[in-house]
């Protein structure tokens, strides 16, 4: 079931009482000129007298004193009404406003901390010491043994350079093994027990957990092949996502807050380290990056953040509460408090907003006063009232407006209704102002026309309005002899 039309036609059913109340206590009508009656939901729908509209819904008057001074979309609301409606205003101010980028990032390894381990020559993995990704090492832990007939051999050369006794030979067998990856330690080891080793270790460079391994024992690996990779979580980077349009908004060195959803209620204070020079092509987002201390480890690589970052502020601005501002698809409007009972929907420019206030670039002086709750329905309404001046003719304010009864009139006699159908059948008098003649025809109903105390016999009157498809009844009642 779709709920937002009933909402719709609740908030417009409230709406449509509360302005009939107010026009009952604006003042005694016998004391005010009455200018016509109207339709609340049909602007468009005047009388001369009281009563309902085609809709069935109760007539309100207009008031000459109630036709605003101030132009188009401003209405009045006794103050009982205001009431009713929750009104609340806030002042607008001029202040500074900081612009605050909300978004969300993810923790990432700080890549300056991160190492890879591979080979200088081609060999086996004939034992692994750290077995599973996420095992945690120290600088100077065996990770795994290699053999390699290329370090067997360079070994070989190395000892028989030795007992050669040739200080060149030995100094570039000794060069040889250190390109290859054979620690100074293993050097001198090998140098003073003069034994070729089968199997090579080799040694964690730095302390860390194991972000990679992708070998296992057995395997042959080369030179370009990473046999592991090791991350210190004493620093992590923070990667955070900045919409393609707040591009100009973010600078290095920017104050920003972090949070955790599984740590509610702490913050990570830090600032912003470096903005990547390009946007991702899918996702239209600037990544920038954060840099925070890990003591403890708490923040883990892949982890979910939401960011703030705090940009550069904006002084001497005029900002109003967010919840004020009325965003539609095409305009930013605000209804101003103008004193007396007296509202005014206005088109503003909004600018950037940060917590819960918004810039105001124009529309809107400091001072002025903004409502902030039940604005929605005095906005509906004053935007039904300057629909309406709009369609008046210039001139005399309290010039007579047309009257309602804009459609053509008839008389008949009533020959069958069809309820479901939204039909009647009638056997009309002539029409001179169609150039009907007296004739028996099948009507369509407007939609809110109602026949309910009519039967098949009734003389009835009835008013005719032309439509796309064809002429519709849009008043009938039962013909009592009365004038029109």
């Amino acid at each position: 079931m779709n709920v937002r039309p009933i909402a719709c036609l609740i908030s417009a059913c409230l709406l449509c009482a509360l302005l009939a109340q107010n026009a009952l206590a604006s003042g005694d009508p016998g004391e005010r000129k009455i200018l016509y009656w109207t339709d609340p939901m049909l602007p468009n729908y005047r009388s001369d007298e009281p009563g309902k509209s085609p809709m069935g819904m109760e007539l309100v008057p207009v008031y000459a004193d109630a036709q605003s001074p101030n132009g188009a979309g401003t209405v009045t609301i006794a103050p009982e009404i205001v009431q009713n409606l929750g009104v609340r205003t806030a002042r607008a101010e001029r202040s500074s406003l900081r612009r605050g980028i909300d978004t969300v990032g993810y923790v990432d390894y700080d890549e300056s901390r991160l190492s890879h381990v591979h080979l200088r020559t081609e060999g086996w993995i004939e034992r692994l010491y750290f077995k599973s990704e996420g095992e945690r090492v120290q600088r100077g832990n065996r990770l795994f043994d290699l053999y390699s007939p290329t370090l067997v051999n360079a070994q070989d050369e190395f000892i028989q350079a030795l007992k050669g006794g040739n200080p060149a030979l030995v100094q570039a067998s000794h060069d040889r093994l250190e390109a290859l990856g054979i620690s100074v330690d293993q050097i001198k080891q090998l140098q003073k027990d003069r034994r070729v080793r089968q199997t090579i270790g080799f040694y964690a460079p730095q302390d860390g957990v194991i972000s990679s391994l992708p070998v296992r024992e057995g395997m042959y690996v080369k030179p370009e092949d990473t046999v592991m990779s090791l991350a210190d979580l004493s620093s992590v980077w923070l990667l955070a996502d900045v919409f393609e349009r707040q591009e100009d908004w973010i600078k290095v060195g920017q104050r920003a807050e972090v949070q955790l959803s599984y740590l509610p209620g702490r913050q990570w204070q830090g600032r912003v380290e470096y903005i990547y020079p390009s946007l991702d092509p899918v996702t239209r987002t600037l990544k920038a990056r954060l840099r925070f201390e890990n003591p403890g480890e708490v923040l883990k690589p892949n982890m979910y953040a939401k960011v703030k970052i705090f940009g550069d502020p904006r002084e001497n601005i005029v900002t109003i509460p967010a919840e004020a501002l009325i965003r539609t698809g095409h305009e930013q409007r605000v209804v101003v408090a103008l004193g007396e009972g007296r509202f005014a929907s206005r088109k503003v420019t909004a600018g950037i907003e940060s917590d819960d206030r918004v810039e105001i670039v124009d529309g809107i002086e400091a001072g002025e006063e903004v409502v902030v709750s039940g604005q929605f329905l005095i906005d509906s309404e004053a935007s039904l009232r300057a629909n309406d001046m709009r369609m008046t003719p210039a001139g005399d304010a309290t010039a007579h407006p047309p009257p309602a009864q804009t459609g053509i009139g008839g008389t008949g006699r009533l020959l069958s209704i069809d309820p479901a159908a939204g039909k009647i059948s009638l056997s009309h008098d002539p029409i001179p102002a169609l150039g009907w003649p007296a004739m028996q025809m099948d009507f369509t109903l407007a939609h809110g026309v109602t026949t309910q105390g009519l039967a098949s016999g009734d003389r009835v009157r009835f008013t005719l309005e032309k439509r796309a498809g064809g002429y519709l009844i849009t008043a009938i009642r039962k013909d009592d002899g009365a004038a029109p």
